[in-house]
């Protein structure tokens, strides 16, 4: 259970090769080990990640996790909370896809939606049920300030993370009468390899300081918060901009 200045003992990492997600781990070891379960795929980044933490005196657990095959999705969950009570889950698997591609090809658009929408809801039932059951927890949600307003630049995946972004909003709702927290998390453009070779774009940031954020939002139970913090400011501006002159922005 997490203590009285927020520190968890175990964590559920669904995306476990994510390095906004390892980030966030290794910043709530900084205080003390954890009980950390690795969801991905097999892969030699997967089993990197199980030694990176393990260095950290985290006791690691991994598990075959595939966010297109949903009909395993509960038996996974279930596996990661048989060994006992979870008291954080990350949801921070996700593709970013190259969006001209996405708007013109139905497998890519399709793909992109079921992974970074369909398989988020998936997993978030799974792991708001467990929750509710143990009658405490924090779920955190990685979302995208992509999803508060759709640009031409990356409409397809704003789309799919607007989608993620409001169903855990409202799991938000749901859970909070059961001792449950669900904060949603939405940077702005983090350096990882998901981005790299792309622009930067303005209050660009790292996986370390998205990672900051997230501690302090399960710490404070927070609900909706921005990385960078500023961002919040910036896209409320932005939602509140007239689409002619919206269209003409560098965005």
């Amino acid at each position: 259970m997490i203590d009285a200045v927020g520190n968890p003992q175990s964590i559920l990492l669904l995306g476990g090769t994510s390095e906004i997600g390892l980030a966030a781990v290794e910043a709530f070891a900084g205080d003390r080990p954890l009980r950390v379960i690795l969801a991905a795929r097999p892969s030699a980044r997967l089993d990197g990640a199980k030694v990176r933490l393990e260095s950290r005196g985290c006791a690691v657990e991994t598990l075959d996790f595939e966010a297109l095959a949903l009909d395993t999705h509960p038996e996974v969950v279930e596996k990661a909370f048989a060994a006992g009570d979870v008291d954080v889950t990350i949801v921070a698997f996700g593709l970013l896809g190259d969006n001209e591609q996405a708007w013109t090809d139905v497998p890519t658009a399709v793909e992109l939606a079921q992974v970074n929408y369909t398989a988020a809801v998936s997993v978030g039932v799974a792991v708001g049920d467990k929750l509710k059951a143990q009658g405490h927890g924090s779920l955190v949600a990685l979302s995208s300030v992509a999803g508060e307003r759709a640009r031409r630049s990356n409409f397809v995946y704003g789309s799919t993370k607007a989608g993620l972004d409001a169903f855990y909003t409202g799991l938000t709702e749901a859970l909070r009468p059961f001792g449950v927290t669900v904060s949603v998390v939405r940077p702005g453009f983090v350096h990882t390899k998901m981005t790299e070779g792309l622009k930067a774009a303005p209050l660009s940031t790292t996986p370390e300081a998205v990672a900051e954020v997230i501690v302090d939002a399960v710490r404070g139970k927070k609900e909706l918060v921005w990385a960078p913090g500023p961002l919040r400011f910036v896209m409320s501006a932005l939602r509140h901009v007239p689409r002619p002159i919206f269209r003409r922005l560098p965005l």
